[in-house]
């Protein structure tokens, strides 16, 4: 489909004319690792118990359904003290069509006109998107040139902005570097104390942590989850598109306290939540060691493809390679030209990603056979552009 062609007459708000619609590219390619999928498709188990969950709900399609889905809040409750050993209630719990939504919610409920968020750059592009589409003000603090967190930093503008949100990213995308617990209490506890512009005094500013990523750490790393108890001003957004390669279903989730879900509540629509989304998602839990089990596989591929590519050479110097807990890796560093080599592997039929700062680029892990062919299409591809 063609970038969006909007006519002049058209009432366009006046801030979003000249914008396009978000999208990493979708192209009819042999090997896509540009959106951070999980490679491998559903267990046959999986597809069959799918098909029979809709199967029961599609006779009462004419009714709207549980619009507090508490059946499937209940499987977030039990996957969440299974997998990060968090223990929460339905009432600190609550999904969405995708981790998307969940983030475009807490912008509805704690940014708007006259709100300030706060992010540690690079970070997901989606975020100045939900701000932009809130009305909320978006600023960044770097990070580090590790890329880890510039806590000390990170404070100082959230005392200098009084940002309502402070949003975090663990892993991180677009870099894969993890959020250390200890980075994260000191947020939390500065939080707690801090102004918000234009809040009533009181008012206190929430710490957003995205663990889209959080299944592919390492193990025996804790999940920021397991704050939620001690820390009111605490939400954790999480998604089942990834790890629990479920991206087509749509179904994201967060963690936090009773207060924080009350808010995504108000203005949540209603009947967000479909009842064949419901059923397509207990589905999937009812099976969850089948859908996750391609998780260790990926992070051994993630660490394999780490040590080749930093033996791998452009122009002369070694490639640099982000230490990474996700299910990608952003390498690189000093691509002068990195979008021809972009065009050079997607001849070779591989697509990755331009993101994240000038001269690095992004690849998510696939099977054994889709990373054997973007280790040879990079190599070919980096000769190419050197001869150019």
């Amino acid at each position: 489909m063609s970038e969006a062609m909007i006519p002049a007459d058209l009432p366009l708000r006046n801030d979003l004319i000249g914008e396009v619609p978000y999208g990493a590219p979708q192209l009819d390619v042999p090997v896509c690792l540009n959106v951070n999928e999980n490679p491998y498709p559903p267990d046959h188990a999986v597809v069959r118990s799918i098909v029979e969950h809709v199967k029961q709900v599609a006779p009462t399609l004419n009714r709207y359904p549980d619009r507090e889905h508490i059946e499937l809040r209940e499987a977030f409750v039990r996957y969440l003290k299974e997998e990060s050993g968090a223990q929460l209630t339905v009432e600190q719990v609550w999904g969405a069509n995708g981790s998307n939504e969940i983030m475009l919610q807490l912008f509805q409920a704690f940014g708007g006109p006259g709100r300030a968020a706060l992010g540690c750059d690079p970070a997901y592009s989606m975020y100045p998107e939900y701000a932009r589409d809130t009305f909320t003000s978006w600023y960044t603090t770097h990070r580090k040139p590790d890329f880890t967190l510039d806590v000390d930093h990170t404070i100082d503008d959230i005392d200098a902005i009084q940002p309502a949100m402070v949003v975090l990213t663990s892993p991180n995308n677009p870099t894969g570097t993890e959020l250390p617990m200890t980075d994260l209490k000191r947020i939390l506890e500065h939080c707690q104390s801090a102004q918000v512009a234009g809040a009533h005094d009181g008012v206190h500013p929430i710490v957003v942590v995205d663990e889209a990523y959080i299944e592919f750490r390492s193990p025996g790393t804790p999940s920021a989850t397991t704050l939620i108890n001690d820390y009111d001003n605490l939400a954790v957004s999480r998604t089942m598109s990834k790890a629990f390669a479920f991206a087509g279903a749509r179904v994201g989730y967060l963690a936090a306290s009773e207060g924080i879900v009350d808010c995504l509540r108000i203005v949540r629509m209603p009947y967000h939540l479909s009842a064949v989304t419901q059923a397509v998602a207990l589905a999937a839990f009812d099976h969850r060691k089948e859908q996750l089990s391609q998780v260790d596989h990926l992070r051994e591929i993630r660490e394999q493809t780490a040590a080749w590519l930093k033996e791998q050479t452009y122009k002369g110097q070694p490639l640099e390679v982000a230490p990474s807990q996700s299910n990608f890796l952003l390498f690189g560093g000093h691509f002068d030209d990195r979008g021809a080599i972009f065009d050079q592997m997607l001849q070779r039929g591989v697509l990755i990603r331009v993101v994240g700062p000038e001269g690095w680029l992004r690849v998510c892990m696939g099977t054994d056979e889709e990373m054997r062919r973007f280790r040879e299409a990079l190599v070919e591809s980096m000769r190419a552009v050197e001869n150019a």
